[in-house]
């Protein structure tokens, strides 16, 4: 962090917000920075070169298109977790993997074609393991928006009105959306021209930013930009906190955790036998204090006396 220049936050912070839909998007934001595009190039580079930026890619919503996914908890003993860790790290829907200080040790995400797919694999996951593994799928999105602040010392994530529907209704796709996915997903190279793998064709390329721009407003497309390694950009403490919200309060709750600046994803749960949270939001600071200070300033203020917060002890996947 420390080696990074006033000019490389700013351009990380950029590239954090969304990568222009242009045949030259680095040249626009040159722009937007008072710099040139062979500078701009230059500093991404780096960037991605100390493992900064991650990838410059795309989020997917996958619920809206039609993707069933979950987040799942375990209370797994210390002697198994080796051998269940590498079992959900092999499962190809899994995209995150965490261990996390709470009697259910064991968390991950899990994407699959439908409910009835994701509850098979549990059941194998519990047969094979004699072990339950609990499902929480998302009834209510408030945030998800991992934007992280590289000028503000770990401190606080960026904030950015968001351009698609959290909750958005199920899209169908066409060929050329799912061909376009497919190509962001494995990431965009930084040069001059980096959705030039759409096509060959110049009128092609501009017919697919279009298609990029539609599935951005639609709520396919999240988030297309940097994903970046926000323990590199001093967000080393991170925790899952969990509380309980009455029905009626339960929107009124999660849009207001959602707004803290320390929370990146925020959602509403089902709850499981034994689990009695269903309002869950990821925190992020410099130090646990700061995430248990910010949670005590919350629950005090909503009035809130059944929560639980989860630091990370080990990320397994992501």
């Amino acid at each position: 962090m420390s080696n990074l220049s006033a000019f490389d936050k700013r351009l990380c912070n950029e590239l954090q917000m969304g990568l222009p839909i242009a045949e030259r998007p680095f040249a626009i934001i040159a722009r937007i920075l008072k710099s040139n595009e062979a500078k701009v190039l230059q500093h991404t580079r780096s960037l991605v070169k100390l493992g900064i930026i991650r990838r410059l890619g795309v989020s997917i919503n996958w619920r809206a298109i039609g993707r069933a996914s979950t987040l799942v908890a375990a209370h797994i003993e210390q002697g198994d977790l080796k051998k269940v860790i590498s079992a959900v790290n092999k499962l190809k829907g899994v995209s995150h993997n965490y261990l996390r200080e709470h009697h259910y040790n064991l968390w991950f995400t899990l994407r699959a074609d439908s409910q009835k797919d994701i509850e098979t694999i549990l059941g194998k996951l519990s047969k094979r393991f004699v072990a339950a593994f609990n499902t929480l799928p998302v009834v209510r999105v408030f945030k998800l928006d991992a934007r992280f602040d590289a000028a503000s010392d770990g401190k606080r994530l960026l904030t950015v009105r968001c351009r698609c529907p959290l909750n958005a209704e199920r899209c169908s796709l066409s060929v050329i959306d799912k061909q376009i996915l497919k190509g962001l997903q494995r990431g965009l190279k930084v040069v001059k021209r980096p959705f030039d793998f759409i096509s060959d064709d110049k009128f092609e390329i501009y017919d697919g930013l279009l298609h990029i721009a539609e599935m951005i407003d639609e709520g396919v497309i999240n988030r297309l930009g940097a994903m970046v390694n926000h323990n590199k950009l001093g967000f080393t403490a991170n925790a899952m906190f969990v509380c309980k919200a009455e029905k009626s309060r339960a929107i009124e709750i999660g849009e207001k955790l959602a707004a803290l600046g320390i929370v990146s994803h925020c959602y509403e749960r089902k709850k499981f036998k034994g689990w009695p949270y269903n309002i869950f939001a990821m925190m992020h600071g410099s130090n646990m204090g700061d995430i248990r200070k910010a949670v005590d300033g919350f629950v005090k203020k909503e009035g809130i006396d059944s929560f639980a917060i989860l630091p990370t002890a080990e990320k397994l996947k992501k």
